[in-house]
């Protein structure tokens, strides 16, 4: 009986308004997940291992009440802050997520040097 195949889950999830439209931050990070995935998607294969990308969207009013659960990104169910050892921010944004401060997340110079040794 053959194996079950491994799964790795990526997960994302973003502002959009009632038109659709999301902010540009969210809409670069879309982009950039697109292309990791398709690359980490061919290299795991090889391994035996399948990727699925979830994208979940949330409303204004969702967002308004916690704008950090916009732009997050959990891979096999955690957050990618803890797997990059990097810190949650908020900074301003633009027009699509109004008056809120969104999410940011930042690695120390440090870290992100020995980080890229490994």
């Amino acid at each position: 009986m053959k194996d079950k195949m491994k799964t790795l889950t990526i997960r994302w999830q973003r502002l959009t308004n009632e038109t659709g439209q999301t902010c540009d931050r969210c809409r670069d990070t879309g982009g950039t997940i697109e292309t990791a995935f398709k690359k980490l998607q061919k290299a795991l294969a090889e391994l035996g291992i399948k990727t699925e990308l979830e994208s979940k969207t949330i409303d204004l009013k969702a967002f308004r009440k916690d704008p950090l659960q916009s732009n997050r990104i959990w891979i096999s169910g955690r957050p990618l802050e803890e797997w990059i050892g990097a810190n949650v921010g908020q900074s301003r944004c633009c027009n699509v997520c109004g008056d809120s401060e969104c999410r940011t997340i930042s690695i120390n110079k440090k870290h992100l040097k020995q980080y890229r040794k490994n």
